[in-house]
């Protein structure tokens, strides 16, 4: 392949906002957000002792984090979304992730441990079960809850945007730590 051909290609990943380059990008910032939250959920269960909602959980609030930075600027270039706004509709999506990969990762690792034929026949430790429940659970919760309401929802602008920002107002958390018209240009563009 031409070096021509492959910086065209390479601007088309980073910058067009076509359905297939989005979902490559949001695949590339969710695989390295999806791994710290793994690790740290690993982490929290085996070396800490947690149970595998609360590890769940922990992982998912470093990797939510770190995803909700990279995505509001690569994955799904957020331009002429409030910031605040975005950061709102992201953490609602995200508390419905977090409870979703939370305890369906409980429901699955307790109905998988249940199932004697996976420690006798297969040799799965409770560990093994966790990390396969933790994975299948994320992946559903990763295309059918989060990439499509990021993409539709939370970094588009919506008519729920001004509410938002009207409130957050309210409480004086605004971009500059004090109230602002909300209705200045440059607050609707952050």
């Amino acid at each position: 392949m031409s070096s021509h051909r492959m910086a065209r290609l390479r601007d088309k990943f980073l910058h067009s906002d076509g359905l297939i380059f989005t979902m490559l990008r949001s695949g590339a910032s969710s695989q390295i957000c999806g791994w710290i939250d793994m690790l740290v959920s690993f982490v929290s269960f085996s070396l800490l002792g947690l149970t595998p909602w609360l590890s769940t959980a922990i992982g998912a609030f470093v990797g939510g984090i770190l995803n909700c930075m990279v995505n509001y600027r690569f994955t799904f270039h957020a331009k002429g979304v409030a910031w605040r706004a975005a950061l709102t509709k992201f953490l609602f999506v995200w508390a419905g992730s977090l409870m979703l990969n939370s305890f369906g990762t409980q429901f699955i690792y307790y109905l998988m441990r249940e199932w004697t034929w996976l420690k006798t026949t297969m040799g799965l430790g409770d560990d093994a079960i966790f990390l396969v429940a933790r994975l299948s659970v994320s992946l559903v919760v990763s295309l059918g809850w989060n990439f499509l309401l990021q993409k539709n929802f939370v970094f588009r602008r919506t008519r729920l945007d001004a509410y938002i920002l009207r409130f957050l107002n309210c409480f004086r958390i605004s971009r500059h730590g004090y109230n602002r018209n909300i209705d200045n240009d440059t607050e609707k563009a952050e």
